[in-house]
Parts: structure tokens; C-alpha cells; sequence
């Protein structure tokens, strides 16, 4: 029996690639799919900013007057103290007692007071005066700085130690600070000449220039006998 020849064969040859054509390829005509691009999380937007609250004139008065110290009082300038222990029993903090430094800068120091007179109570203010820092200083919720009495005085002379006293404290930086003058208990016919007397001191001359209000004192700091006066800030023209 003859013997079958063996066919030569090809070897492979390493690294070719088996042709994709033919009927028997599975992928023909199939396109290779594409690879979609990662989509990267939008980055979160910040948060919108809340627009700032601008502080009403009564935060700007209370910041402005953190740093006021009430004032040691010198001897000879007050006759008559007001009763300590009449005080309620807290203590006005110091950051309550402050200065609408713009407020005096809006208004014209030669402005007129706005008064108000009654039997017992006086008061005064110029115009555009914070009602809040009004309604405060009727409270006496500001500390007073220093204070005169006016106890013994003619008219004439308590107008003098008036002036002097408020412009030495307006130069002092003082703000807060307490006139007495009593209740005309002693005087003829019971009648309070220097309290009637004082809305026109303070609303004349060159003290009309440095005060921004008045008003009739709590009990505790002389009542209907005594008045607080806030005084304008202190601006050196050096």
C-alpha cells in the first residue's frame, strides 16, 4: 500500500493577526464600540453671599462709646451728690453709652433744640435725634461721666458755671453728664427759676453748639431737681 504524502505546512508566524474576513467571522461588519468620555460632577457653585445688615444709628452710637470711662470728679465741682442707694440694683455697661460720631457730622451744630416743658419734666433734642437714644436717656440707661449742682446760684451765675462746665466736658470728651438744679423748694414761691431757666441757656451761645439732648433725670440721679445732658463728640482741630 502506498504511502500518503504529507502535506508541507506553514508554520505560524508570531504576532500576525487572523484576517477578520470570511464567512464564518461572528464580528464582520460589527463596528468596535466607542468608549464614551467619563462625565466629571459639576463642581458645586458657593452659596450666594447675604448682604450685610447696615447698622441702624442706635448700634453705631453704642459701638462708637465702648471705650468711654466715667471720669474720677474733682473736688468743688458738685455740692450735693445724688442718693447711691436709690440706684436699681444692675449697672449700665460701658459699650451703652456711645456716640452717633456721624450723627454729629449730619447735623449742623448751629441747629435749634427741639424742646419740650412741662411742670415736672423737660426735655430737648436736635433735630433728627435718634427717638431710641431719646427714649435711652429718659431710662437713664447712660452712665453719667460727671455732673454739677447749680444749688445756691443766682441766675446769673449758674449760667456762667453751666457754660464752663459743659464746654470743659465737651473738650474733656465727656458725654453723658448731670446737671442739678434743683427744685425751687427754697426759692420764693416755690417756683424752679435755673430749671426753667435752663432749656434757654442750652439752646443759646456756644452751648448750643455741643449739645445733642436733655431730658429730666431718673430718681436715682436727682429726678425732677436734676437733668442728663449727652454732649457731641469731641472733634480736636489739630
Amino acid at each position: 500500500m502506498p504511502r500518503r504524502r504529507k502535506k508541507n505546512r506553514t508554520p505560524p508566524v508570531r504576532g500576525a493577526v487572523k484576517s477578520t474576513e470570511g464567512p464564518f467571522n461572528p464580528v464582520l461588519g460589527v463596528r468596535p464600540k466607542q468608549r464614551r468620555p467619563k462625565v466629571l460632577p459639576a463642581a458645586e457653585a458657593p452659596p450666594p453671599q447675604q448682604p450685610q445688615e447696615i447698622p441702624d444709628e442706635t448700634e453705631i452710637f453704642l459701638r462708637a462709646m465702648t471705650d468711654v470711662k466715667p471720669l474720677v470728679r474733682g473736688k468743688g465741682i458738685v455740692t450735693s451728690q445724688p442718693d447711691p442707694h436709690l440706684r436699681p440694683p444692675h449697672t449700665a455697661r460701658d459699650d451703652e453709652l456711645e456716640v452717633m460720631a456721624h450723627l454729629s457730622d449730619l447735623i449742623s451744630g448751629a441747629a435749634q433744640l427741639d424742646i419740650t416743658f412741662s411742670d415736672e419734666y423737660i426735655e430737648g433734642c436736635v433735630p433728627g435725634f435718634s427717638r431710641k437714644l431719646m427714649l435711652r436717656l429718659k431710662r437713664g440707661e447712660f452712665p453719667v461721666q460727671d455732673y454739677i449742682d447749680l444749688h445756691g446760684l443766682t441766675k446769673q451765675e449758674a449760667e456762667a458755671q453751666l457754660r464752663g462746665f459743659l464746654i470743659r466736658s465737651h473738650q474733656l470728651g465727656l458725654r453723658c453728664v448731670l446737671v442739678v438744679h434743683g427744685r425751687g423748694l427754697n426759692s420764693e414761691n416755690n417756683i424752679p427759676v435755673l430749671k426753667e431757666r435752663l432749656p434757654v441757656w442750652l439752646n443759646r451761645g456756644s452751648i448750643k453748639r455741643i449739645v445733642l439732648a436733655f431730658s429730666t433725670a431718673r430718681p436715682y440721679d436727682g429726678g425732677t431737681g436734676a437733668i442728663y445732658i449727652l454732649l457731641r463728640k469731641w472733634h480736636s482741630r489739630g
